[in-house]
């Protein structure tokens, strides 16, 4: 059942995402913090595995991109926060515990607004709590049922992590993928994490139940589930797809309610499209809270927080809008083009306002440039073409100096150059050369479109008798003796010069 349609229950999920910032150095130590799977426990240290004698020290470059985060999404921030340890027993955890944030996070009550396919307004799913932990260590189990050993790479241990907890606001799989994909997007503009969840930079959990309406008026509530091992944003949503279903069959079988069982995690099988069982998840007495001894509070200062408002930049949903009213952009053109990052979305405005219209910037950067980075699997900085270059080609469509098929042929020829940018210069440089400019001088126009006419009483006299898409041959040989023409120009001259012969 679509999601739209859906009357039997309705669907309650919230996420805790999961995302690794971008720092040098880990979170409590000075060792290296990069993804490196090729040569597993080379980056890790005394502080890491926790060997007697060593201390923590915070990175300061974390907590200033998780501020950064937290202020991004609309969440109050908090003038004193503090560390607590985290206890569990798991091979990829040495210390056997986690330092992370407990009672007192660093922020908390904020909110991200999403598209949803239950209405036809922007939906606003509210964000419980934003807070800083270090990552574990990565298990590799022998996943082909042969019982071969399981490996542990700690190369990821200590790595700063941030979770993001949202409310269970989300009612469709929909709303949830669209959640990730805003939430993935605004990361990567504010520069705080690649999110390449291939990688696991960006990983999240699901927490699934459903809430079923009674003939009474009375709803219940089926057991919460949380779904984890889901390495994709559209595994996240087929995962939610799948729950759902499996969860009102079973509680048509059971009759569980939410309360009668322990909470339960389950994994997501990819290859089969199904979620599978794990274990009993546990609560937070289960982990033995208590604030971590060797590390100091934090207490956040206004000169910290307006030194992190002064370098915010343009959020995503900010600048879509801006883009639809600043340059006429349809909702969707915004869109594709604020998606692509950062680098995409300043690329198009610098080439918008250079050419003064923001129509044509958007089909020639999304359509042309976009096809070219596609075939050359380059990004932007490493495009021949720049955006003042690009932007310049298309002010002279607009003002009249070349048409669109010869601007199509000077940006073949600038994308010719290979280990140099093209300048602006090149733009007018490659029109003369190639003869390119359009003909404004409609007398010189006039004589060679009737000297065409005069050899060719066939075609005047089918354009004469109606058949107007007969002028085509004629267009190629008035454009062939006058470089530079316009060709829809042309066609009508022709076309209203025969009709005039005709009365």
């Amino acid at each position: 059942m679509n999601d739209r349609s859906m009357t039997a229950y309705k669907l309650v999920i919230g996420l805790e995402v999961h995302s690794q910032l971008l720092t040098q150095t880990k979170l409590f130590s000075g060792c290296i913090n990069r993804f490196n799977p090729d040569a597993p426990n080379t980056q890790t240290d005394p502080v890491t595995i926790g060997l007697p004698g060593t201390l923590p020290v915070m990175n300061r470059k974390a907590f200033h991109l998780a501020v950064r985060t937290a202020m991004a999404l609309n969440c109050e921030i908090a003038r004193h926060t503090k560390w607590d340890r985290k206890q569990y027993f798991y091979p990829d955890l040495p210390k056997g515990y986690q330092i992370s944030q407990y009672d007192l996070p660093f922020s908390n009550n904020g909110y991200l607004e999403v598209e949803s396919d239950l209405t036809d307004d922007l939906k606003r799913v509210r964000i419980n709590r934003v807070h800083l932990e270090e990552d574990a260590g990565k298990n590799m189990h022998d996943e082909s049922g042969r019982g071969g050993d399981s490996l542990v790479d700690l190369n990821r241990a200590g790595t700063p992590l941030l979770e993001i907890v949202s409310e269970p606001d989300m009612n469709s799989a929909f709303e949830a993928r669209r959640y990730l994909e805003e939430l993935r997007l605004l990361l990567t503009y504010l520069g705080v994490s690649d999110c390449n969840m291939q990688e696991g930079s960006l990983r999240c959990d699901a927490n699934v139940n459903l809430h079923i309406p009674q003939e009474d008026g009375s709803v219940i509530a089926t057991p919460i589930v949380e779904v984890k091992n889901m390495n994709s944003i559209r595994g996240v949503e087929a995962a939610i797809q799948y729950e759902a279903t499996r969860q009102y069959k079973h509680w048509q079988k059971t009759g569980e309610t939410l309360g009668d069982v322990a909470k339960q995690t389950r994994g997501w099988d990819a290859d089969k499209s199904v979620t599978f069982a794990q274990r009993g998840k546990e609560e937070a007495s289960d982990y033995r809270y208590f604030p971590d001894p060797d590390l100091v509070p934090v207490t956040v200062s206004e000169e910290f927080l307006a030194q992190i408002r002064a370098d915010l930049l343009e959020f995503p949903q900010a600048r879509k809008k801006r883009f639809q009213s600043e340059f006429g952009l349809s909702e969707y053109d915004a869109g594709v083009i604020v998606d692509q990052g950062v680098e995409f979305a300043e690329y198009f405005e610098q080439v918008a306002k250079t050419s003064g219209d923001g129509k044509q910037a958007a089909n020639w950067v999304t359509q042309d440039v976009q096809r070219e980075l596609n075939d050359r699997g380059c990004t932007l900085s490493e495009f021949p073409i720049d955006a003042e270059t690009l932007g310049t080609l298309l002010q002279r469509i607009v003002a009249g100096d070349l048409a669109n098929k010869g601007a199509r042929d000077v940006f073949a020829a600038l994308l010719e150059n290979e280990g140099e940018r093209s300048s602006p210069a090149d733009v007018d440089r490659l029109i003369d050369e190639k003869g390119l400019k359009l003909v404004t001088d409609t007398g010189a126009l006039e004589g060679i479109v009737d000297a065409i006419i005069d050899k060719n009483e066939k075609v005047v006299a089918d354009v004469q008798g109606g058949k107007q898409q007969a002028v085509g041959p004629l267009i190629g040989q008035v454009m062939k003796e006058l470089k530079g023409a316009d060709p829809k120009t042309v066609r009508q001259m022709l076309i209203d010069r025969i009709l005039a012969r005709g009365n």
